[in-house]
């Protein structure tokens, strides 16, 4: 990871609700995330549906404007003040000119593709409570880092419901 962070042009820092990109721009750039936290939403009807949060040490990108260069239907927003490293879709390009490079890119889509599947299917079959107890066995730092309103809207219930699931 190091190497591929080492990428980066630049350096940002955002505020809390500041956003990094918006629906409606091209985003090329891959994001690495060094302190601070962000959420990854989009609008359904006039109401946020978090997809995806991103904390220190993890890579966010507006993955379907990277990957076609047309408008981002996705919104990311700062949740805390979070500094930035900026890795521009040039500099991937470069980097992925070895295989061991290449190797690695997968593993990161791999592994990103395999936690959408698994969201896909808890927010489809899992009752509420099941959806808490496997986000929290996958993400403990989530219950640190995020206000529990974003939580709730990841897994797709109401503060009050996630509030009961939380009381021991």
């Amino acid at each position: 990871m190091k190497e591929f962070v080492e990428l980066s042009v630049k350096t940002i820092t955002i505020n809390r609700n500041e956003f990094l990109s918006v629906k409606g721009n091209i985003d090329t750039n891959v994001y690495y995330i060094e302190s601070g936290s962000l959420r990854l939403f989009v609008l359904d009807n006039d109401e946020e549906q978090v997809i995806r949060f991103g904390y220190q040490g993890d890579l966010i990108v507006s993955m379907d404007s990277f990957l076609t260069g047309k408008p981002s239907n996705y919104f990311i927003q700062a949740i805390k003040k979070t500094v930035i490293r900026v890795i521009p879709r040039q500099q991937v390009d470069h980097f992925l000119e070895t295989e061991k490079n290449q190797l690695f890119w997968m593993k990161i889509l791999e592994n990103l593709v395999v936690q959408q599947l698994e969201r896909e299917i808890d927010i489809l079959t899992s009752s509420p409570i099941e959806r808490y107890n496997r986000v929290l066995s996958r993400s403990p730092q989530l219950f640190q880092q995020i206000p529990l309103k974003h939580i709730a809207n990841y897994l797709r219930m109401s503060a009050e419901t996630l509030s009961r699931l939380k009381k021991p």
